[in-house]
């Protein structure tokens, strides 16, 4: 009886979760444009899209790579490391770019190369910081491309930490948000990149150290770009990238991130436009907070008469988001769940939670069962980057250069180049398979080595031969077929224990597998039901009356 009472209870809780939508959602607006070639407007807390110009086609992003660098060099080296500056880090940067003065044998601390690469934009900085993370640019640059991958970019490709031109160096204007979602959501990141001036420590050619201050105008109080809320940003320009910029900025509780590619002097009005659009159009919720149906339901409800069970064991992950108008509210969302849950969700997952407002992901968040404080925090980043995941699958661009089709030709192409390099424990070696090696021990016990003592055959060399090129292409094709196979039994072990973790959590709330899908199922159900209601009740007027034309 405890557990249908249980049954019955979840049911009407994870009915709650799917939100019908209102029939008269305000539109997504759209009164914003941009002069740059590539455009975006994200939401740093969901990840959702705001507005997109061109999201996924390819240009060259010049000196805002600097923020993957720093995010790689942060995650990999101690700050207080002492960074050698070679001839190679000095020398291999164009003549006339951005310097800060480094000569052969220059010495200064991985904190110190940080605020010289990021305010001074310094390039023989960035090279010192590549080879003192992974012993050479050309290691770095892998480094930069797994963790680009990890992070959900599928259009980029880096060559270099600094930017400089080179034709397989590219991002798109939505990789590179993703990328600065991931950079602000550092500390150590953040306090370097905010600041407003660094005094660097004495070298060859500046005995008396000197001061650096932020390239990005929108920090400065006393430039005409400022603006109020800029956290922080980069800079970039080269003759084939044009003006490039990521700025990041916070206001009336919304985190906002931009990013312009290949901008033609515009690219701090154009960045401006798009701050003042996304503050004054949207709002940041907190699904825990918005979401009132788990204290409704678990102060006062009865099924059947009968009290219910407590609710408090089910309850939404804190530390989550959604964007919406500012003319919207939850209740006008759809939402989906997954219960098939990825191997970076909260040991405490039920279920994960999606989003969306007029077929656009607006962000996510995980049920949790007997949630503790530990598991709250690192949680939200495994959702933000299955939001990008979502966002990047689902949002429509608004147009395509042709030139950016071809280069993102180009960049799946390096990505499936890269999708052949293994990182098991050193990130920089590069894993080898060679089906021969595992099968050699096999090869010397092979039973044309023995024959039997006392007894002679005149056999042709060419058999032996022939004979020989038969077993090594066995053993090969054996050594072939067992990595295979443990390739397959590994994944099999992987989905077998995401069903046993999914089972344990369904038991600890009294609940079997089978009754679980049956609660689906009765959502689902019940989620038409109410849908089909509300086409009986009045429409609602627009808010907003902008071009049809949609922009992400």
């Amino acid at each position: 009886m405890k557990r249908i009472l249980t049954l019955l209870l979840c049911l009407t809780l994870l009915t709650g979760i799917s939100v019908s939508p209102a029939l008269a959602a305000p539109d997504w607006p759209s009164n914003v444009s941009v002069e740059a070639e590539g455009a975006i407007l994200m939401d740093a807390r969901s990840g959702a899209v705001l507005y997109g110009k061109n999201l996924h086609a390819v240009y060259y992003p010049a000196s805002i790579t600097k923020i993957l660098t720093a995010l790689i060099v942060i995650e990999h080296c101690n700050l207080d490391d002492v960074v050698t500056f070679s001839h190679d880090a000095i020398y291999s940067v164009e003549q006339g770019s951005s310097s800060a003065g480094m000569d052969v044998g220059d010495k200064m601390t991985v904190r110190d190369c940080l605020y010289a690469m990021l305010l001074k934009s310094a390039n023989e900085v960035a090279n010192a910081l590549a080879e003192h993370t992974a012993g050479s640019i050309k290691n770095f640059a892998v480094l930069m491309n797994a963790k680009a991958k990890e992070l959900g970019c599928q259009e980029s490709h880096f060559n270099n930490p600094s930017g400089l031109n080179d034709p397989q160096h590219y991002t798109s204007a939505y990789d590179m948000a993703l990328i600065a979602q991931a950079a602000f959501q550092n500390e150590t990141f953040v306090t370097i990149d905010s600041s407003l001036y660094y005094d660097l420590p004495p070298t060859r050619h500046n005995p008396d150290g000197f001061r650096v201050y932020p390239g990005h105008r929108m920090l400065k109080k006393n430039a005409p770009q400022y603006y109020a809320g800029v956290i922080g940003g980069k800079t970039g320009y080269t003759t084939l990238a044009g003006n490039t910029l990521v700025t990041c900025a916070e206001k009336n509780g919304m985190k906002l991130i931009t990013v312009i590619l290949n901008g033609h002097q515009t690219h701090y009005s154009d960045t401006k436009a798009l701050l003042d659009f996304g503050f004054a159009n949207f709002q940041s919720v907190n699904i825990a907070d918005a979401d009132s149906t788990y204290s409704s339901i678990s102060n006062d409800m009865t099924i059947a008469g009968l009290p219910a069970a407590d609710l408090s064991v089910l309850h939404m992950q804190k530390e989550c988001y959604v964007t919406l108008p500012k003319t919207a509210d939850i209740s006008e969302a759809q939402s989906s769940i997954r219960y098939d849950l990825p191997e970076s969700a909260p040991s405490a997952a039920v279920a994960r939670i999606s989003y969306q407002y007029n077929d656009r992901q607006i962000g996510a968040s995980y049920l949790l069962h007997k949630e503790t404080a530990e598991e709250t925090e690192p949680a939200v980043a495994s959702v933000q980057a299955e939001t990008n995941t979502e966002t990047e699958t689902g949002v429509a661009e608004e147009s395509n250069a042709s030139v950016g089709a071809g280069s993102r030709q180009s960049a799946q192409t390096e990505s499936g180049l890269e999708a052949e390099t293994s990182f098991d424990q050193d990130p920089l070696a590069l894993a080898e398979t060679d089906p021969l090696a595992s099968s050699e021990a096999e090869e010397k016990q092979s039973p044309f080595g023995k024959r039997k003592t006392g007894f002679h055959l005149n056999i042709p060399p060419a058999f032996w031969i022939i004979v020989g090129a038969a077993a090594v292409a066995a053993i090969i094709g054996s050594g072939l077929l067992t990595a295979k196979y443990r390739i397959e039994k590994r994944e099999e072990e992987e989905r077998s224990a995401r069903y046993e973790r999914r089972k344990q959590r369904l038991q600890d709330i009294g609940m079997t597998t089978s009754e679980f899908d049956m609660m689906l199922q009765q959502k689902r159900s019940d989620s038409a039901l109410k849908q089909t209601k509300e086409k009986h009740r009045p429409k609602k007027h627009k808010s907003f009356l902008d071009d049809p034309k949609k922009h992400y």
